[in-house]
């Protein structure tokens, strides 16, 4: 996948579709990279790695948001899976979900005292570097956490419905494997597993189920988000549209 050859069929579904349903997949590399515009919580953005990356450069999530979430058209129903690194929020969708069926929202509390005990680990293995990148992170959180997921919510939804899989939380890595002899990504062979076993799951089912296929052989946890609140629809998707 090129970075021209990633947008021009969503481009095109934007433009021609008025009843759609759309699977779209990315199993590759993917990383962070320092947040301009505010509008992360944890002061990084998501990014992808398209194979000619070092020519044409990485893909931010604001511009995969606008490409592919933004512009979409009433009655278009887009569903993504990222299989890679970092991905927990690599289409900025507003409505995360928890394996509960809960939307998550900032809990600052949480996330200092999760700052604070990494800030005391890297002091103890002596790691200043280490110290600093936690201390500036924790900082970003809670000055600006709660400001940018309210802003998200507000900005960040489509006319379009869209929902997203990914490989880990934007803080984790997804992992490679080797199933049955054949390289695959721990998540798409986990979300294939999960849906071969029970097509009829909804949304919510089927996060859980992903999680149970990688417990235990995994420590990455895969995430559910959406453009919209879900409830509690079903997938909707055949195990046929993933090959």
């Amino acid at each position: 996948m090129t970075r021209s050859s990633s947008t021009t069929p969503v481009r095109t579904i934007h433009q021609n579709s008025l009843q759609f349903h759309v699977l779209t997949t990315f199993p590759g590399h993917g990383g962070q990279t320092e947040d301009i515009d505010g509008d992360e919580e944890d002061g990084y953005d998501e990014v992808i790695y398209p194979v000619d990356f070092r020519q044409a450069g990485h893909i931010v999530d604001d511009e995969m948001h606008f490409i592919m979430v933004k512009n979409l058209v009433p009655g278009v129903r887009l569903t993504a899976i990222f299989d890679s690194c970092h991905s927990g929020s690599a289409l900025d969708l507003p409505y995360i979900y928890s394996t509960q069926g809960v939307l998550k929202e900032p809990n600052l509390a949480k996330e200092a005292g999760q700052g604070l005990l990494g800030i005391v680990s890297s002091y103890a293995r002596g790691d200043l570097g280490g110290m600093a990148s936690t201390a500036m992170g924790l900082f970003k959180k809670v000055t600006k956490g709660n400001d940018s997921y309210e802003a998200n919510k507000r900005t960040k939804t489509s006319p379009g419905d869209v929902i997203m899989w990914s490989g880990s939380k934007d803080d984790q890595t997804s992992a490679d494997a080797s199933i049955a002899g054949q390289a695959t990504g721990a998540m798409s062979w986990a979300f294939i597993g999960a849906l071969r076993k029970n097509p009829q799951q909804s949304y919510v089912q089927l996060l859980n189920s992903i999680r149970d296929e990688l417990q235990g052989k995994y420590s990455q946890k895969p995430q559910l988000s959406a453009s919209h609140p879900i409830g509690k629809l079903h997938v909707g998707l055949q195990i046929s549209a993933l090959f």
